[in-house]
């Protein structure tokens, strides 16, 4: 099974300002998942952006989809990447993220 880039996922330090100005410049649409998290369409790629406090450094976060968390995680270890947080829920389905062996963190979700 493949497993294709799914979801681009950022940082924003203010949702609203983030919302305005991807919504003003590029026409994206936005829908709000309570106050911490925003999810975005019409960008070619869905996404979303997350509300942080911390300073952003390499505020992109690349989500893979993969049917079997179980199954990919042990490939992902088996291959050289490092588990950085374990698998949790989120409305829609859960995910894990990991660091590739150059450092990069990405993410695969699934719905079950």
């Amino acid at each position: 099974m493949k497993t294709p880039i799914d979801y681009i996922e950022f940082k924003s330090t203010d949702l609203g300002q983030t919302k305005n100005f991807y919504s003003e410049a590029f026409g994206w649409e936005f829908t709000d998942y309570g106050p911490s998290y925003v999810s975005f369409s019409e960008a070619g790629i869905t996404g979303g952006f997350e509300l942080s406090t911390e300073p952003i450094k390499n505020g992109a976060l690349v989500v893979l989809y993969h049917g079997n968390l179980k199954t990919i995680k042990e490939k992902v270890i088996k291959s050289g990447g490092a588990i950085s947080k374990e698998i949790f829920g989120f409305p829609g389905g859960k995910r894990f993220h990991f660091m590739d062996p150059s450092g990069n963190e990405l993410a695969i979700w699934s719905e079950k």
